[in-house]
This record gives C-alpha cells, sequence and structure tokens, in this order.
C-alpha cells in the first residue's frame, strides 16, 4: 500500500502533507538557488531523511537482533555539483549511545548504512558515514 502525499506550492514557497497523519513540511529553495533560505530545501529533506532512516532503522532492528540501543543524533552536510545541480555527497556523523558495546559496533553500522533511504539513493552520490562512540 503507497503513502498519499500532497504538495502545494505557492510562490517558491511549498508545503508538503504527509495525508495518514496530516503532519505538514515546509521548503523553499536555498538563497544559492534563488530561493530565501527560511527551510529546507527539497535536497535537504534527503539529507535528513538519510539520517532519520539510519538513526530510526538502527533503532527498530536492535530489539529484534538483541542488541542494546538507546539515545543517538546524527549531523548531515550536504554538498551540491553541477552543472547539473544535484546533490554531490551526503556526509553523515551518527553519534552512538553512550556504553554502545565494540562486539556490537560493526553491525551498527552495516544496518545504517544499508538502511532504505541509502540504498534507495543513485550509487554515485558519496555517501561517508562515520560514527562517534562516546
Amino acid at each position: 500500500m503507497g503513502v498519499p502525499m500532497t504538495v502545494r506550492i505557492v510562490g517558491l514557497d511549498c508545503q508538503l502533507t504527509h495525508e495518514p497523519s496530516g503532519a505538514v513540511i515546509r521548503t523553499v529553495p536555498p538563497k544559492d538557488n534563488g530561493g530565501d533560505g527560511s527551510s529546507f530545501s527539497p535536497t535537504d529533506l534527503v539529507g535528513a531523511a538519510l539520517a532519520s532512516c539510519a538513526l530510526s532503522t538502527m533503532a527498530l532492528l536492535a530489539p529484534q537482533e538483541g542488541l542494546t540501543f538507546g539515545e543517538a543524533s546524527a549531523r548531515v552536510v550536504k554538498e551540491m555539483v553541477g552543472p547539473p545541480r544535484r546533490i554531490g555527497s551526503l556526509a553523515l556523523e551518527i553519534t552512538m549511545p553512550a556504553g554502545t558495546k565494540s562486539s556490537e559496533r560493526a553491525r551498527f553500522e552495516e544496518i545504517a548504512r544499508t538502511c532504505p533511504v541509502a540504498k534507495s539513493l543513485h550509487p554515485e552520490l558519496q555517501l561517508p558515514m562515520t560514527f562517534v562512540y562516546p
């Protein structure tokens, strides 16, 4: 079953609505591409989706695999290239939960690198991921 979403644009301001929940996200073009940069751009959402997917997938699979997973965070830096204008790199730094067992690190890193968003992106897109273990 698909997930319906709608998008409405007024000027350069897009309102994205997730129909099942009613959640709304706003996007505008970045300053370097003619927008005002007052919110996420569509390509920013790709980076945010990658970070969110990596963290969520680790959190979902950890209990299924008997792994311990707690509070984690991520920072993503998007780099544009062109022409044609496109995302060239999404560098992701994931700060793992304190106390992550060294024996579980490789599995968590594999889960993050193979999350659904990462596997859906074009293979030419650079996706360097680093993991910080406090």
